[in-house]
């Protein structure tokens, strides 16, 4: 009887969890419809500004201090990871990705965007020269300008001589790939022969830190909706998994339970015959 007991008491702990999973799982899908409405609206806007933006630079002077590796070989690295876990390897992903651009450096910095990108680097010792949370899920641009201004700031002033951003591009509810790129110094694209009103580099020096901005921000962008469908797909996993357990389960309580019953007919059997 101690036995069955256990199994029922496993079995509502079980189906508590179940519960939750489901919960969470709806939630999730409710945040990832946002999330990806969020980014359909805003990712040709952050693609043609990349785009008119190299295509500019292709045609500046190649003195232009954006265009410029620095003379200090450290690097600030910007790795966009989540505030909470229960999303499969999303955070761990991205973290380790940021950790690979930066592991043999001495003194390498890093502007964490999220609390386990943050945790991930600070158990490793990596400076961490400026956190942020509480905008990974819902991001804003405002938030990645003030990203931006950091990251702009380091470069500016010598303490870096370039800066990468770490985040997860969403190809599909099932698909994400762990994507960095090289903010600093800007890489020119390819364009035909332009004039320009104001000249290159006055127009650039003006582009240059809203381009920067909205590649963070398509870039934060891309991230939630990455976390919230791996949160999902992750809730989606556990709550199947408890429902395969809760039959497990149940099978062993009825087989218990037959067992016992078995027993009592057997002593009460032998008990008449011995009368």
């Amino acid at each position: 009887m101690a036995t069955m007991r256990s199994i029922k008491r496993r079995i509502r702990s079980v189906g508590s969890t179940q519960q939750i999973t489901r919960a969470m799982n709806l939630v999730a899908a409710s945040k990832l419809a946002k999330a990806r409405a969020s980014l359909e609206s805003a990712r040709p806007f952050c693609l043609e500004t990349e785009s008119s933006v190299k295509r500019i630079a292709a045609a500046a002077s190649p003195n232009n201090p954006y265009f410029k590796a620095g003379q200090n070989r450290k690097l600030a690295i910007i790795v966009i990871t989540g505030d909470r876990g229960l999303c499969g390897g999303y955070n761990v992903n991205a973290s380790k990705a940021g950790y690979s651009l930066i592991k043999d450096g001495e003194g390498d910095l890093v502007i964490s965007v999220g609390v386990k990108g943050r945790d991930y680097f600070r158990r490793r010792r990596r400076k961490i020269i400026r956190s942020y949370s509480g905008v990974s899920e819902m991001p804003f641009y405002e938030d990645a300008y003030e990203i931006g201004m950091v990251a702009m700031d380091l470069f500016k002033d010598g303490e870096v001589g370039e800066v990468h951003l770490v985040y997860t591009k969403f190809l599909s509810t099932m698909t994400h790939e762990t994507s960095s790129k090289r903010l600093l110094p800007i890489e020119s694209g390819g364009g035909g022969v332009m004039d320009f009103e104001p000249s290159e580099d006055d127009l650039l020096t003006y582009l240059v830190p809203k381009y920067i901005s909205t590649v963070i921000y398509g870039a934060m962008l891309e991230s939630s909706a990455c976390e919230q469908s791996a949160r999902m797909t992750g809730m989606d996993s556990a709550t199947k998994n408890s429902v395969d357990l809760i039959n497990s389960l149940s099978l062993q309580y009825n087989r218990a339970r037959q067992d016992a019953i078995t027993a009592e007919l057997t002593e009460i059997v032998s008990g008449a015959n011995a009368l």
